[in-house]
């Protein structure tokens, strides 16, 4: 050990800004308080006290070690740490060492109870102003997230920055790049063909030499991505349908789905997974630029992307027709069908336990006919709780695609009536763009309420038919929601079940049940 032992005189500065304390007023503090004892400096510039990862720290701790440090003074407690593990790690190596701490500003003696006490207290709150600070940002990212403010990162294929103003603030939006938008068309336009897979798009595009314009090569991994991405779609209802049917929260209200701008889509704050295809609890928002697909070729694509990973169109198997619906409360992946030789036959497992999974399971026995007769009757009870002419069916719950086997013509009037509806709310939508809308824009939108306006007469005609000829009919031709739902095929029971229910999450004997109407 050295004859001389050192205060060691310790500065951080995280950011320069107007109200912090910089690094040379810090140590001017410190070396007032040695009194003109032998210093060494230590300073990190740059560096958060969130963790000891510093330079100038590490090289501390080292000289302490090798016993040439008697002191060590500081500004202000929390910089030299934010973290209560940190800092009770950092004076515990203090003590073994026998070296003081010194706050120079708070003045706190290490070598009495009371002054240890005192320190541990101030870690406390300084970890907690870390942790609000984390929390403010946090905040202020996703409410600028929300009001499709660019929030920096690679600037997606197809399109460039450029600036623009949102609220009276200054951004970026990004425009069309045309010669990688019609890659990109292209790529849309194959993968929509349910022939071409994402292997055939590579072998095209390799074969015809249709480059890369960013110097990147061109494989399925890259393609799948650029086909998921919402940045490209011109979202329409459907699409809002789609996001809002897997779970997503969105920010923007129906109405302003006009099939013009294209979305950002943020993790969400209380979104906990990394799955690409689990889009539940994840944050979507109207973006200010254009989106370059349209919005049925999109959702082809994005659907035949999330059937890949999830099987669950090409492998919804015909086991049951819950299969595709069910996942583990502890994991959150898929339930799918075991078969066994036992009095049910079949029974549901986490896909993701047994040798090669990480989960041990949902916690109990799922047996498939049990479970099946209880949807059943649950799903019974919700069609019983709809009259053909009391209970009007939308849109969002619109089950008239899966009785095909039924002709039930007040059904129908009234999904054309909610349609109406939602085309008055559509066209007062794209109405309310117009005084801030550019020349393009101001096109697309004349176009639109001209093809709103002529549904809109077409339907309201169709309704005016249908009165006229079928008001008088007896009720008692309609059908019983019941006894279709009893009637209906394998595959179209699945389609029913995709309608009314969301998700089914059960583990360790408890079911909750995610309806969608």
């Amino acid at each position: 050990m050295s004859d001389i032992r050192y205060n060691a005189l310790y500065a951080r500065q995280s950011i320069e800004k107007k109200d912090s304390i910089s690094i040379e007023s810090q140590l001017e503090y410190c070396r007032y308080e040695a009194h003109g004892e032998h210093c060494m400096e230590y300073t990190d510039k740059g560096f958060s006290g969130k963790d000891t990862n510093r330079p100038s720290f590490e090289k501390m701790m080292k000289d302490i070690r090798t016993g040439i440090i008697k002191r060590v003074i500081v500004y202000k407690l929390d910089r030299i740490s934010r973290s209560i593990l940190d800092f009770a790690n950092m004076m515990e190596l203090f003590q073994n060492f026998h070296v003081e701490f010194v706050s120079s500003t708070e003045k706190f003696d290490t070598s009495t109870p009371i002054g240890r006490a005192m320190l541990n207290i101030c870690i406390v709150f300084a970890q907690l102003e870390r942790e609000t600070i984390q929390k403010r940002v946090t905040d202020a990212y996703y409410a600028r997230c929300r009001h499709g403010f660019y929030m920096g990162g690679r600037v997606p294929y197809g399109y460039r920055l450029t600036d623009t103003i949102i609220d009276n603030i200054h951004t970026s939006m990004y425009t069309e790049v045309p010669k990688e938008s019609e890659q990109l068309k292209q790529i849309y336009a194959m993968y929509a063909e349910s022939s071409n897979s994402l292997g055939d798009i590579v072998q095209y595009f390799n074969k015809h030499q249709i480059k890369h314009l960013r110097g990147a090569n061109w494989n399925t991994a890259r393609i799948s991505e650029l086909l998921r991405n919402p940045i490209y779609v011109q979202a329409d209802t459907e699409v809002y349908r789609f996001f809002q049917s897997q779970g997503a929260i969105i920010h923007n209200p129906i109405n302003e789905f006009i099939g013009y701008y294209a979305c950002y889509l943020y993790k969400g704050v209380n979104s906990n997974t990394r799955k690409q295809s689990d889009l539940s609890g994840k944050e979507l928002v109207l973006a200010p630029h254009k989106g370059l697909i349209p919005a049925p070729i999109w959702l082809a694509c994005r659907k035949r992307c999330q059937n890949n990973r999830s099987s669950a169109a090409t492998c919804k198997a015909q086991t049951s027709w819950l299969s595709g619906k069910i996942k583990c409360g502890n994991c959150g992946y898929a339930l799918i069908i075991r078969k066994a030789k036992t009095k049910y036959g079949r029974y549901f497992v986490c896909s993701q336990s047994g040798k090669q999974g990480h989960c041990k399971g949902a916690g109990c026995t799922i047996y498939a006919d049990i479970l099946e007769e209880y949807i059943n009757t649950l799903i019974q009870k919700r069609l019983s709780e709809f009259s053909s002419l009391s209970a009007p069916l939308t849109d969002e719950n619109n089950i008239e695609n899966t009785l095909t086997n039924t002709d039930n013509p007040p059904k129908n009037i009234l999904q054309q009536q909610f349609r109406i509806v939602q085309i008055d709310a559509e066209i007062d939508a794209l109405l309310s763009k117009v005084p801030q809308a550019e020349n393009t824009l101001l096109n697309y939108i004349n176009q639109k309420i001209s093809q709103l306006d002529t549904e809109r007469k077409i339907l309201q005609k169709e309704m005016d038919t249908f009165i006229t000829t079928n008001c008088k009919k007896e009720e008692n031709t309609i059908a019983n929601p019941i006894e279709i739902w009893q009637a209906l095929s394998f595959a179209d029971r699945q389609a029913v079940v995709d309608i009314f229910i969301k998700i089914i999450r059960i583990a360790n004997g408890n079911m909750e049940i995610v309806w969608n109407i």
